[in-house]
């Protein structure tokens, strides 16, 4: 049984916000997104994030990274070994015991509105995505006169 939430009475005060309670309830159902690789969200900033993953093993060709649609995707994929001589002659790697998984994976995180990616770095096994929120001009705060006169024709 799929547990729902009625956000009708939210509608009366919030306008506009129709599409949260969408959101709201795909983030409510069961994640079929693995845990792996482990992730970090910072807040640096009033409007500036840093996503750190542990990326043990993997180097940065083995990783793509796209912004699209206020979603950003991670993928990481290990780059197949290639078979050379030198490679064939080294006996296997015999594992006793295996922590560290090198695996192919790929995370997705959905961005609020106005939320970009500046900068990606990577460093002792470590990935860090910059992201910061900008809004634009034309949404930010502005005074409303109250007396009748208009603000956009210039009368004082």
């Amino acid at each position: 049984m799929r547990n729902t939430t009625d956000f009708s009475p939210l509608y009366r005060s919030f306008i506009g916000f129709d599409h949260l309670a969408g959101l709201i309830d795909k983030a409510s159902q069961p994640n079929k997104q693995s845990s792996y690789p482990p992730y970090n969200i910072e807040l640096l900033a009033e409007n500036k994030y840093r996503i750190t993953m542990a990326v043990a093993g993997f180097s940065e060709a083995d990783i793509d990274i796209e912004s699209k649609d206020n979603s950003l995707i991670i993928i990481g994929t290990k780059q197949a070994a290639t078979n050379t001589k030198e490679d064939s002659e080294k006996s296997p790697r015999q594992f006793l015991h295996q922590g560290i998984a090198e695996r192919n994976f790929e995370r997705k995180f959905q961005l609020g509105e106005h939320v970009k990616v500046i900068a990606a770095s990577m460093e002792n096994g470590l990935l860090h995505i910059d992201l910061e929120r900008e809004i634009p001009e034309a949404l930010k705060p502005r005074k409303i006169a109250i007396n009748g006169k208009s603000l956009l024709s210039g009368d004082s």
